[in-house]
């Protein structure tokens, strides 16, 4: 037995069978659920596993998930990896021209798909030359065009139940695209074995990192269930199916909901008493915290022992508002990415007096962009990992190159952050460098500011950007929503607030205020958005 996921799935599945390993709830009001055991999801997944192998899918070739949450994405996950398959996660906000882009960048030679994208499937399909078979997930809305699709709930019925696969390997592909804040989407390359130890549970943030394959089931027989992860962002993101198999390495239960409705959230917190949430930044938390201010008010959340966020930051001021309503939690500002997994969580003391403070793993260091080597205390850096990190991109050698670098016997990934370490080892990110706004000479990063702008009462989302400016080669302007019922704000307003926590070279010089702050599905930032905003409100009177 190697340290491949779908061997240690396998390994779990046999000793806890029938503990009840996934629910999926549909919403809002549908009162549509589905539970499967872990000898349930097993058999799902070989049946999946065995129609792709007899369709013709080989080892080593690349399927796309083109689908919302479901029981039906996390089956064929688990499916593609029992039969050696590379399993493709595939944004579904994308459109036809981004879609063949990553159909054809990933060489995709099978597809899994939700109905409702079938008219942006059947657009992009003959502009891929590789991608051959095809499974729907639901019945197509009337008027769609016709695409040669297997119906799954058929090829689920055909495949057999057995397991009776090939031996599989640690140095099997798994494959996470990542759009990134510039450029086309990257698709990160992992070895099972390094994500098993990077972003999986099998290092081990807390306790005693794994020894050997057959020590996880051990530890699955030994201890108890009990705890539920509910990993809220799409599953197409990785910090949301990366969270479904940390429970499912542990033999846990995970929850999904098919797509992220606050109230039905809470509502699934109280039901299903979950004690592990996953979620993105402020984008997420803040409307939980408006539905238990309003409509939810009274929500029993008491099983919560912790909510995380992974992919963008929680504001203090948000943190401290969700803790009025849930005192008992743990709030985890955990720091990682695609190329990277787990790099470690935000000290208690991080906030806007003194940044965003990580305690990092022991494989994490801040290094010099152009040596390598790491920075001196104070000094500016780039934060890097070594040990359990991807291969490179896939298909792309020029950026494999830019990012990923050998240094002595261990291979290294440099990250886009910039950052700076203490005499104590924390880790102060300051954000992307890509990002960085240069402004007069001096050196902005929106993380700051745009955690600043969050604590003025009338703020409930911002974005930070840097607009070109006569006199200061770059001004800063700040992209804002304003609560429900907030005044409007003056551009004074937030300069007045902002100074109380900034130094002077960092306050906004443009106010634009917007009915709504344009993320990811999931939460993230989307900064060419706010840019383009900016650029286009500059100006106009105080950008306003």
């Amino acid at each position: 037995m190697e340290y491949n996921l779908a061997d240690l799935f396998e390994s779990v599945v046999d000793v806890v069978p029938d503990r009840e390993a996934l629910v999926y709830i549909d919403h809002p009001g549908t009162g549509q659920e589905r539970r499967l055991t872990y000898a349930e999801l097993d058999a799902a997944a070989n049946r999946i596993a065995h129609h792709l192998t007899d369709s013709g899918i080989r080892p080593g070739e690349h399927l796309g998930l083109h689908l919302y949450n479901g029981i039906e994405y996390l089956q064929t996950v688990l499916g593609c990896l029992k039969a050696r398959i590379v399993p493709v996660n595939v944004n579904y906000r994308y459109v036809e021209d981004e879609l063949v882009y990553l159909y054809r960048d990933a060489d995709l030679a099978a597809l899994v798909f939700d109905a409702e994208f079938t008219g942006r499937v059947a657009a992009a399909l003959p502009h891929t030359d590789k991608l051959r078979h095809l499974l729907r997930v639901g019945t197509p809305p009337e008027g769609a065009p016709d695409v040669p699709a297997v119906p799954f709930a058929e090829a689920e019925a055909a495949g057999s139940a057995e397991r009776g696969f090939p031996a599989r390997s640690g140095d099997d592909l798994f494959i996470i695209y990542t759009g990134g804040t510039t450029g086309m989407p990257k698709g990160v390359m992992w070895r099972q074995e390094d994500l098993f130890f990077s972003g999986l549970g099998g290092g081990a943030p807390t306790g005693e990192p794994v020894k050997k394959p057959e020590e996880l089931a051990e530890r699955v027989a030994a201890g108890g269930d009990g705890i539920t992860f509910f990993p809220t962002p799409p599953l197409m993101h990785g910090t949301s199916t990366l969270t479904a198999f940390i429970g499912f390495n542990f033999g846990q239960r995970v929850v999904v909901h098919r797509k992220f409705v606050p109230e039905e959230v809470l509502r699934t917190i109280e039901k299903e008493k979950v004690t592990s949430m996953a979620l993105v930044g402020d984008a997420m938390l803040r409307p939980l915290i408006d539905a238990l201010n309003g409509p939810l008010k009274g929500t029993d959340c008491s099983a919560l022992f912790s909510v995380s966020s992974s992919g963008a930051v929680l504001s203090e001021t948000v943190r401290k508002q969700f803790l009025a309503l849930v005192p008992n939690v743990m709030l985890l500002n955990n720091f990682g990415s695609s190329e990277s997994g787990f790099n470690g969580t935000a000290t208690p003391d991080s906030g806007p007096d003194t940044g965003f403070r990580i305690r990092v793993n022991a494989r994490t260091q801040v290094v010099d962009p152009a040596t390598y080597e790491p920075v001196a205390p104070g000094e500016i850096g780039r934060i890097a990992q070594r040990g359990h990190v991807p291969l490179g991109y896939y298909n792309d050698p020029r950026k494999t190159a830019e990012t990923f670098f050998q240094k002595g016997d261990e291979r290294w990934v440099l990250l886009g952050d910039m950052a700076t370490v203490d005499e104590d080892g924390i880790v102060t990110v300051l954000g992307r460098g890509s990002q960085c706004i240069n402004t007069g000479g001096e050196k902005v990063y929106p993380d700051e500011v745009e955690e600043a702008l969050k604590a003025h009462p009338d703020v409930y989302d911002a974005l930070v950007a840097g607009v070109p400016d006569a006199k200061w080669g770059n001004h800063v302007a700040a992209v804002v929503q304003l609560r429900d019922g907030a005044a409007r704000p003056s551009l004074d307003d937030i300069q007045a607030h902002c100074r109380t926590r900034l130094a002077g070279y960092k306050i906004p010089r443009q106010l634009v205020l917007t009915e709504r702050i344009q993320r990811s599905p999931s939460g993230k930032a989307d900064y060419r958005w706010a840019r383009a905003v900016a650029l286009a409100a500059d100006g106009s009177a105080g950008g306003e």
